[in-house]
Formats: C-alpha cells, structure tokens, sequence
C-alpha cells in the first residue's frame, strides 16, 4: 500500500530542487504505452497534454498510471483555465499541473484558487479517489494544497509584459514560457528562432531569474533546448513523442529509400 507521505509529496518540485536542470518531453500520442516507455526512457518529467490531444479524462488517468510505475513526474497541461478542469485533473492524480494562455494577474488568481482548496482556494472536495490514495491518505484534505505545484504558461506579448505581475501572486510556483505560440503572437509564426523571438525568450529567462522564480520551456531539438539551458532556463522539455517518432521514422524512410528505387539487381539474364 502507498504511504500517505509518497501521496503527497510532489514529484515534479522535489527535481527542480535537485541539482542540475530537469528535462522533459510533450506527449502527444495520448497512448499509455508511449507515456510508459518515455518514462522509462529517462526523462525527468513528462507533459500530459489535454489541450492539442485528443484525450478524454480516462485516457488521462491511464496515462498517469502508467507514468506512475517509473521515474519521470507527470504534469497535466489543462484545455483552459477552467475550475472543473482543475477539480478532475486533480482528483485523478495530477499533482502538478500547467495552465495555458495565462495574461495577467487575475488570471493567474483564478488558477491558484481552482487548485487550492478552502480557505485558499474554492476546489471541491471528494473524499475516496485516486488522488488520496482512494482514501488511504487520510489528511489528504489537509496537506493537499501544499502538495499542487501550478505552473503559469506565458504564450503572448501581453502575459510577457506581465510576467512580474502574475509572478508576485501567491501560489504560483513557476512559469513556462510558450515559444510556439508566443511567436504566433509575435507575427513570426512556426520560428522561434526568429531574433525577435529569441531575444523575448532570452528576456524571458533573466527576469525570471532576477525574481527567483522558475520558469521553463520546450524547444524542438537538443541544440535549441541546450541553448534555452544557457539562458537559463530552469526546467526544459525537447519536442514530443510523437515528433521524435516522425523525426526518426521520416529518417529512416529517407535513408532506405534509394536502396527501394533502384531495386534487386538480378544476374539472370
């Protein structure tokens, strides 16, 4: 039977203050035999994505069963910054959890409130569920809220100009700085490597370290994500399961491919 202390403790913010910069991976096939195998590939954590996958919250609950039975820590990115979304991500296991499309302050109010119970916040309570051990935790009311980690994600100029603003608000305990769609925002859409782009991000990464709190991004392969790390970036993801399963699919075809045009050779004549 789990303890009630591996109940509640967090994974995710138990590496982040380890030593070292943890890195992570999007999930994008919503299957929970990839998420399975990606945790035991290495990662420190994994993104269970409910906003761009079609997941439902059964296959969202599999996924985190499956990633339990490894080393990586799970973080749910949620569709919206909605209270029911909070309240059934959270009852099914998500400890950690990333908020999208985050611009100011109030927003981020709201997020904390959706993921604290009383008096901090206004999440319902449920007695018997996966998150407490299906009651086995029996102060899991108690110390539940000490247990969430709630990441901001930053995704437009706006939140960007924010960003100490939403920082400041008690209970958020990092940020993520979206390139993708940040650069969507800027007109640069689909570069992140545009020097517009990258000197946000840059930006990006020193006031979050003048204020002393985390932020993290994704990049889409190691040189790109080795440079976020120089800037100092405090957690990392690198592309997704299934980009890396393209990436390498996409590379074999094209290494094999030649060898099918000319054929088989034959020395029957």
């Amino acid at each position: 039977m789990a303890q009630t202390s591996d109940l509640l403790s967090n994974p995710f913010r138990a590496r982040l203050a380890q030593a070292g910069t943890p890195l992570g991976t999007w999930l994008m096939s919503g299957t929970s035999s990839t998420a399975e195998a990606m945790g035991r590939a290495g990662f420190d954590w994994l993104l269970v994505d409910q906003e761009h996958v079609p997941m439902d919250e059964k296959d969202t609950l599999h996924v985190l069963q499956a990633i339990a039975g490894t080393r990586a820590a799970p973080v749910v990115r949620l569709a919206a910054n909605e209270m029911v979304l909070f309240k059934r991500a959270l009852d099914m296991g998500a400890q950690t959890v990333m908020v999208p499309f985050v611009d100011s302050a109030e927003a981020a109010r709201r997020a904390v409130s959706f993921a604290k119970y009383p008096p901090q916040g206004q999440r319902g309570f449920a007695a018997v569920f996966r998150a407490s051990g299906y009651g086995t935790a029996k102060d899991y009311g108690k110390r539940a809220n000490d247990s969430v980690f709630t990441i901001i994600q930053l995704e437009t100029p706006t939140a960007v100009a924010a960003l100490e603003d939403i920082a400041a608000v008690e209970g958020v305990d990092a940020l993520f700085l979206g390139p993708g769609d940040l650069s969507a925002n800027m007109g640069h859409i689909g570069n992140i490597l545009h020097p517009e782009v990258q000197a946000v991000i840059a930006d990006v990464a020193a006031r979050c370290r003048k204020l002393g709190i985390p932020c993290g991004i994704v990049g889409p392969t190691p040189e790109v994500v080795s440079s976020f790390v120089s800037m100092g970036y405090a957690f990392v993801a690198v592309a997704s399961d299934m980009g890396m399963m393209m990436r390498q699919a996409t590379a074999f075809i094209d290494a094999i491919r030649p060898s099918l045009a000319q054929g088989f050779e034959s020395n029957v004549y």
